[in-house]
């Protein structure tokens, strides 16, 4: 019996075959169906489910995905994961130094420009793109979209509601 890391590699090379034998990029297929390039191989890679409204159109895009049951494969919201052995590949290291050795920069300028407070990757978008340098060089041009989620001070206040708490405290017999 596979493991469930198994059978998700195993879904996601079906997916990408299927998206391979459509001839287009993670970008053509993302501009045809109104989703971000970055969005749509999370989808190809089991990251992010698949939304009912996009079901069609990605049908559309990728013919090959309604065989074997695969547009149904992409529905159920994933267990995201990522396999450790990819943090190897130079092209994913080098982000995540890019990233590392930017965080501490990023973060003071977040919280001078916003506050005290973090970039949510919920509600996050996120594009790649390809853009000419100054001197004509290929670039890559990385979009982190994510909304500001200010910290909240979390005040304790017995038997009155807190503005945005979703219930009222109530006073146990004891308290009485």
């Amino acid at each position: 019996m596979a493991s469930p890391q198994e059978e998700k590699a195993h879904l996601v090379k079906a997916l990408l075959l299927a998206k391979e034998s459509s001839g287009k990029t993670f970008s053509q297929i993302a501009e045809e169906i109104g989703v971000t390039n970055v969005f749509l191989a999370q989808l190809f890679h089991r990251q992010a489910p698949l939304p009912d409204s996009l079901a069609k159109p990605l049908l559309n895009a990728v013919p090959q995905l309604g065989t074997n049951n695969l547009l149904e494969s992409m529905k159920p919201i994933p267990m995201r994961s990522c396999d450790p052995s990819t943090l190897q590949d130079p092209t994913i290291y080098r982000f995540n130094e890019a990233v590392a050795h930017n965080a501490e920069s990023i973060k003071k300028i977040i919280n001078e420009e916003f506050g005290d407070g973090i970039m949510s990757a919920v509600g996050f978008y996120c594009s790649v793109e390809k853009v000419k340098g100054k001197d004509g060089e290929d670039r890559v041009a990385v979009v982190f979209n994510g909304k500001f989620l200010p910290h909240v001070v979390q005040l304790f206040l017995l038997m009155q509601r807190v503005e945005d708490n979703t219930a009222k405290l109530q006073k146990s017999e004891k308290d009485c």
